[in-house]
C-alpha cells in the first residue's frame, strides 16, 4: 500500500472542490447500514473510500460523527439515568465510532487525527483548535470526537461549532435514510413536501428536525451554510463539486444600505 505523504495536502483530483474547508457530519445511524445497531465494516468502509475520493479534490476534511448507532443518551435519560451521566456515555460512543473511521480510513493510506473533547490521551489527541487547523492544512483528516465535551450539547451543536472554529466553509450534512429536508417526517407522511433551499430561521420556526436549535442559531448567526443530503455512494463528491443535491440552508446576506 502507498501512503501519501503525512507533510503534504493531497494532490488534486480531476473534479475541483468548490469548498477549501469542510466539515462533514456523519449521523451514528450511518455507520450500521442494514444491522438494528453496531457498526457494520462494509458500510464504514464504502463511507471512508468517498472521504478519501473528496479529499483529493484538494478540500481540507474534517468530521464529527454522532453516536446513535450505540447510544443515545436522551433515551436512557428517559428511562431513569442521569441526564449528564447519559450524554458522557453517549459522547464515549462517538470516540467508538471515530476509532472505526480512523481505522478504515488509514487502511486506504489516508493520514488522520482523532481530536476528543474530553481526555483520551491513549487513544486520541486532546482538542485544541490550533492543533486541529495546522493537521488539516498539512492534509490529514480530522475526527472530532467526544462532541463539545459538556453534556447537553448534541453532536449537531458540537458539528457547529468545530466547524466555525476550523473557518469551514460550510457543514456537510450527509444523512441515512433521507434525501435533504422535509416539511413533516416522510417516513409518517408520504406527501410530505420536499424543500431545496430554506433559511436557518424557517427552519427554527417551523421546528424541521434537521438540526437542534442550539446548531441551527450557532450557524444561523454566524452566516454558516448546511447541505443536507442523502447518504448514497457517490453523493459527498458531488456536492463537494458543486452540483445541487438535497436542501441547502443558508441566511441571505444582508443588503448595504
Amino acid at each position: 500500500m502507498t501512503l501519501q505523504s503525512d507533510e503534504t495536502v493531497a494532490a488534486p483530483g480531476e473534479t475541483a472542490s468548490v469548498f477549501h474547508r469542510i466539515l462533514l457530519k456523519l449521523s451514528g445511524e450511518s455507520l450500521m447500514g442494514d444491522r438494528e445497531y453496531g457498526l457494520d465494516r462494509e458500510t464504514i468502509d464504502s463511507v471512508a473510500e468517498e472521504i478519501i475520493e473528496v479529499q483529493t479534490t484538494g478540500v481540507e476534511l474534517a468530521l464529527v460523527v454522532g453516536a446513535g448507532n450505540i447510544y443515545r443518551g436522551m433515551a436512557a435519560a428517559a428511562e431513569g439515568m442521569d441526564r449528564a451521566t447519559a450524554d458522557y456515555a453517549g459522547m464515549l460512543a462517538t470516540v467508538l465510532n471515530a476509532l472505526a473511521l480512523q481505522d478504515a480510513l488509514e487502511d486506504r493510506g489516508a493520514h488522520t487525527r482523532v481530536l476528543s473533547a474530553l481526555e483520551l490521551k491513549e487513544v486520541a489527541e486532546p482538542y485544541i483548535r490550533r492543533r486541529a487547523i495546522r493537521h488539516l492544512e498539512k492534509g490529514r483528516i480530522v475526527i472530532f470526537a467526544a462532541g463539545t465535551g459538556n453534556p447537553f450539547f448534541t453532536t449537531d451543536t458540537a458539528a457547529a461549532l468545530r466547524a466555525l472554529e476550523i473557518n469551514a466553509d460550510a457543514i456537510l450534512m450527509a444523512k441515512h435514510g433521507t434525501g435533504g429536508v422535509y416539511g413533516k417526517d416522510p417516513r409518517l407522511d408520504p406527501d410530505a413536501e420536499f424543500l431545496p433551499e430554506l433559511t436557518h430561521l424557517e427552519a427554527i420556526e417551523r421546528g424541521l428536525r434537521v438540526m437542534d436549535t442550539t446548531a441551527l442559531s450557532l450557524c444561523m448567526d454566524n452566516d454558516l451554510p448546511i447541505y443536507v443530503f442523502a447518504l448514497e455512494a457517490g453523493n459527498i463528491s458531488r456536492v463537494v463539486g458543486g452540483e445541487r443535491l438535497g436542501t441547502i440552508i443558508s441566511t441571505p446576506a444582508k443588503e448595504e444600505r
